[in-house]
């Protein structure tokens, strides 16, 4: 198997920049996180009882594993809005995982969450040339289902009792994905969508 990992990199659009995660992130997303409804389904920080063991988390995983996790920074607030991250990375295969991620409810139903799509999947699909980017969720997760289906991911089914929860609940998995010969198809739609909010601000 390909073990190599990737590297760190600052992706930007008009709307939002994503910047490697570090250290100096803390205290900023632990203010946009500040919110238990934000954790309802997590399996680190649930329901926002631990916020320190989440970001230790992630700054782990990116050593051990080879994940990389941004700290997404909202432009029009000029503040940091979330995070998101590529993990389950096997560059063998040419796939991916786009997870851990939360936003603020000041940025939901807005530009943050398509730009960070739009960058995370053309960074993956053009850049690394990955085959396929996958995405999941738990299935109670309704907001979240609906929100990758509307990019254009699409459903593969429920991994049931696929994971245990910290609060010892079995959780019923959700996968999504996109490959890459659909990505032509995601990308306009997510630039028709970028092009909407755009043309708001004029």
């Amino acid at each position: 198997m390909d073990t190599m990992t990737l590297s760190p990199v600052t992706l930007e659009n008009a709307f939002v920049r994503l910047d490697p995660l570090e250290e100096r992130h803390r205290e900023p997303l632990r203010e946009a996180g500040n919110d238990p409804d934000l954790w309802r389904f997590a399996n680190v920080n649930l329901d926002n009882t631990n916020f320190d063991a989440w970001i230790d988390h992630r700054l782990t995983e990116t050593v051990k594993s080879g994940d990389l996790t941004w700290a997404v920074f909202d432009k029009a607030s000029n503040s940091y809005a979330g995070s998101t991250s590529y993990l389950a990375v096997v560059l063998a295969h040419k796939r991916l995982e786009i997870g851990w991620t939360w936003y603020a409810k000041r940025v939901w139903a807005g530009p943050v969450n398509p730009s960070c799509k739009r960058l995370l999947l053309a960074h993956g699909f053009d850049t690394l040339g990955m085959n396929r980017m996958e995405l999941k969720a738990d299935a109670r997760n309704q907001r979240s289902c609906k929100a990758m289906e509307r990019f254009g991911a699409k459903f593969e089914g429920i991994h049931r009792s696929h994971m245990v929860r910290p609060d010892g609940r079995l959780r019923d998995t959700a996968w999504f994905s996109v490959i890459a010969e659909e990505w032509p198809g995601v990308r306009d739609g997510l630039d028709a969508r970028l092009a909407a909010f755009s043309g708001a601000g004029e």
